[in-house]
Order: structure tokens, then C-alpha cells, then sequence
């Protein structure tokens, strides 16, 4: 065919992908909306519980941890039990434990049962990238549309979750924080038993025990340091570098242990040598940072500077949400049609371009103005993440699916937690110089300036991505869908 014919329309996502993506959308709205309303909530339960903001703290790390320790082992346990199996394990047991959540009685036992939270979210978010992709079997060239679906609860987190929180802490008890959670699960559940695929395990691989006693202690080790990072003494402090510095040697030898053995590895690594993997996941990390890291910025502006209450700063947030939501198949559709590099280089274009009103924002800045800046921004990240979503399954068979997607969402998880821990050190030390109102919103305004940067970095390496339109992968067929009667 000649490059003067016209372009061919693109084929329609196939019926059973749809289905499967909204059936595990049902239940994955739990853990994003969760991580959204905790967030904001830290303060208050600190309060209720009478203990400090460092204890009440550990309401998040230790969530954030569980997850470092889950991810990696989603590929092993798709393999022995079954993607449907264990998407419903996870989804019941992030269940029990938000019911167990709302019943804690005292700090310990509420982080605990967060511990708990984040070991069935932590398999859940991989494993929901996984199943979709794998259920569209080869319609490789419509990858950008396929992301579009899983990533709507990425794009409705935002929009809903810090208004519900506000509104829970506003109206009702703390415990209603996590009793939110569980119609989504019960919902996610019960269409999941009916509508998923029955698809079995694939074989009895044996768990690569050393890969795990190397992988997950490394990345709980580099999230728990980062983590840290935001309290006096910054990068300086022990619980910083030691932990992230350990866990930084423990991937190092994770690598070095996993290369030499691809067909055991609990992660195959080696999908990073592959251009579109690769490259994926590296803007993912930066993505990640420029994402979670105005999640740190923007309410503490809006609070700090603004003197809004935290339902205040979530109502006035929705905009940005509410543009992620509007570009998402808009996106998607670019990607499918003029490939992954242009959507991903616009979109981080307009994302910094769109973060600039606020490093030169302040007390009196309008702020209708503002909120339309924050639909702009958003339109910028909806463009940003499904071209990177997307690339990173690009001509992988099916075994690999799970690795890449596990891979691509470590990336996000380091990002997130790497970005946010810069913004918050150099927030932190410009705070300490500020001595009035001016002062703070300068301090902000250069906190912005370096969210800016990382967008721009990220312009530059959106020439890695593949130039052209998603070629068709040669993911194995999916087996045919088994509805229940």
C-alpha cells in the first residue's frame, strides 16, 4: 500500500476486553481511591488516636512497603493459581483488611492492618494491566485505547478521592475512610466471578526464593528511605541513605542474580534491554515524580498559602482530575494512530507548561485562574501516561506481559516516591528561610519550578519512545471467555 492511501479505520476493541477491563476497574477504584483519601487524613487520625504525626505516618509507609514487597511476586502467582484466582484473593483480601481497618482500636493495629491493605493492593495494580492486555491478544494497534480503559482509575483517583476524604473527615468518623472501600470490592468481587475468563495456572514454576529474599527487601529498603527523606536533615539523615543505599545494593545483586537465569527469575530484567520496555519505564520514573510529587505540592499550596480547609483544597483539585479523564481516549487514540512519541512529548509539553502559573502564584493569584490551569495540567498527564502505559507491551508474547507490567509499575512506584521526596526537601528547606506569607508562597513557587524541570527532562527523553504507531504484539491468543449461567 502506498503512503498516499488512506489510513485504515481502526478495528473496534474486541467486546470481552471492554468487558474485562470495567470488571477489574470495579474493583481496582478501591485501592486508588483509598491511597487518595488516607492521604489526606494522616493529620486527623494522628488526633484521633492520640499519637504522633511521625507514628500516624507509618499509616502510609507501611502501606507503601507492602506494596514494594508484593509487586514482584505477581508474575510467579499468576502463573500457579490463575489471573482470575488470584485477582479475586487480592481483591477479597484488600477487602477484609479496609473492614479491618475501620474496626482498628488503636495506631499499631490500623498499621498493621494498612500492612495487610497493601500486600492485596500491591498484587492487584500489575495484575490489572496484565489481565487486560493479555485478554486483547494480538490487537497490538489498538494498545493506546486498551489503556485508556485500565487507566480510568488512575484518571477518577484524583477527581473523587480527596473530596470524599474531605468530605468523610467533615461529616462522619474516621473508621468511614476504609468502610468506603468495601462496595467497591464486594461489587468487583462478584462481577469478577462472573465475567472474568476462567483462565487456570500455566504450570507449577518454582518461586525463585533467592530473586525474593534479593528484590523485595531491596525495593521496601529504597521506598522506606525515600520516604524519609521529607523530615529534618533531608538526604543527610541515616534512615535515608541507609536504607535506600541497602536496598539499592540488594537490586544491584537482584540483577546480577536474575540475568543469568531468565527462565526462573522472579522478574525477567532483561525486558529492560528492550527499546520500547526500556524506555517505558524510564519515563514512567519521571512521570511518576512529576505526578506524585504535585500530589505532595499542590494541597499544601492550596493550604498552606490559600488557608483552605483540606475539603476545600480537594474541591478546588477536581479540575486537573476531571482533565486527565477528558484527554484519556482522545490519547489513545493518537497513540494507536500517530504513535507513542509525539502523544508522550505534547503531553509532557503541555503538563509543564501548565505547572509554570504556579511557581510564580501567590497569596492573591485569581483562583478561577488557577483552576483552569489545574484542567490544563490535567489534560497534560492524560496525554502523558497512556503512550507510556502503552509502548511498554509493545511485541511481547504473553508470558511476558506480567514482567513487563511489573516492571512498569516498580518504575511507577520509585518515581512517585523519588519525585516526591525532592519536591519535599527543597519545599522543607526554603519553608525554613520564609518568614512571613510572601515568604511560604516563594518557597512553593520553587518547589514548582523543579516539578517544571522534571517535565522537561522528560520532553527530552520522549524521543525514545517508538516513533511509529503501535505494530500489532504477537500476545498469544487469550483463552475464550466462560460466563456463568
Amino acid at each position: 500500500m502506498s503512503s498516499s492511501a488512506p489510513q485504515a479505520a481502526a478495528p473496534p476493541i474486541d467486546r470481552h476486553t471492554v468487558i474485562t477491563a470495567f470488571v477489574l476497574i470495579a474493583g481496582g477504584l478501591a485501592v486508588i481511591f483509598d491511597s487518595t483519601i488516607v492521604s489526606i487524613a494522616l493529620d486527623t487520625l494522628a488526633r484521633e488516636l492520640d499519637v504522633t504525626v511521625g507514628t500516624i505516618q507509618w499509616v502510609s509507609t507501611g502501606y507503601l512497603l507492602a506494596l514494594g514487597v508484593a509487586i514482584p511476586l505477581v508474575g510467579w502467582a499468576q502463573a500457579r493459581v490463575g489471573g482470575k484466582r488470584l485477582w479475586m484473593i487480592a481483591l477479597a483480601v484488600f477487602g477484609l483488611a479496609s473492614i479491618a481497618c475501620s474496626l482498628a482500636w488503636d495506631a499499631p493495629s490500623l498499621i498493621a492492618f494498612r500492612v495487610v491493605q497493601g500486600l492485596g493492593g500491591g498484587i492487584m495494580m500489575p495484575l490489572m494491566a496484565t489481565l487486560v492486555i493479555q485478554q486483547a491478544g494480538g490487537a497490538g494497534d489498538g494498545l493506546g485505547r486498551v489503556m485508556a480503559l485500565v487507566s480510568l482509575p488512575t484518571a477518577l483517583g484524583p477527581i473523587l478521592g480527596p473530596t470524599i476524604g474531605g468530605a468523610i473527615l467533615h461529616s462522619l468518623s474516621w473508621p468511614w475512610l476504609f468502610w468506603v472501600n468495601v462496595p467497591f470490592c464486594v461489587v468487583g468481587l462478584l462481577l469478577a466471578w462472573r465475567f472474568l475468563p476462567a483462565d487456570g495456572p500455566t504450570g507449577r514454576p518454582r518461586l525463585d526464593v533467592v530473586g525474593l529474599a534479593l528484590l523485595s527487601p531491596g525495593l521496601a529498603g529504597l521506598l522506606y528511605g525515600l520516604s524519609n527523606v521529607s523530615k529534618a536533615g533531608g538526604f543527610g539523615r541515616f534512615d535515608v541513605w541507609g536504607p535506600a543505599g541497602a536496598g539499592l545494593l540488594l537490586v544491584a545483586a537482584f540483577v546480577a542474580w536474575s540475568v543469568p537465569r531468565p527462565e526462573r527469575a522472579l522478574v525477567d530484567v532483561r525486558l529492560l534491554g528492550r527499546r520500547a520496555v526500556g524506555s517505558s519505564a524510564t519515563l514512567f520514573i519521571l512521570s511518576a515524580a512529576s505526578l506524585y510529587g504535585a500530589m505532595l505540592l499542590l494541597p499544601l499550596y492550596f493550604q498552606n498559602v490559600r488557608g483552605m480547609t483540606a475539603l476545600q483544597a480537594g474541591v478546588v483539585l477536581i479540575p486537573q482530575g476531571v482533565g486527565t479523564l477528558l484527554s484519556r481516549v482522545t490519547a489513545g487514540r493518537l497513540t494507536d494512530t500517530v504513535g507513542a512519541r509525539w502523544v508522550a512529548f505534547v503531553g509532557f509539553g503541555v503538563l509543564g507548561l501548565a505547572t509554570i502559573p504556579f511557581a510564580y502564584a501567590d497569596a492573591s493569584t485569581s483562583q478561577w485562574w488557577l483552576m483552569g490551569v489545574l484542567l490544563v495540567r490535567g489534560v497534560g498527564l492524560g496525554a502523558v501516561v497512556i503512550p507510556v502505559m502503552s509502548v511498554a507491551f509493545i511485541g511481547l508474547d504473553r508470558g511476558e506481559v506480567p514482567h513487563a507490567s511489573i516492571i512498569t509499575r516498580l518504575a511507577q512506584q520509585l518515581g512517585g516516591a523519588f519525585g516526591t521526596a525532592i519536591l519535599a526537601v527543597i519545599l522543607e528547606a526554603n519553608l525554613a528561610r520564609a518568614n512571613d506569607t510572601a515568604g511560604v508562597a516563594a518557597a512553593f513557587d520553587t518547589a514548582f519550578w523543579w516539578a517544571v524541570g522534571f517535565t522537561v527532562v522528560a520532553m527530552a527523553l520522549a524521543f525514545l519512545l517508538p516513533a511509529k504507531p503501535n505494530a500489532p504484539a504477537p500476545v498469544s491468543p487469550p483463552p475464550v471467555p466462560a460466563v456463568r449461567s
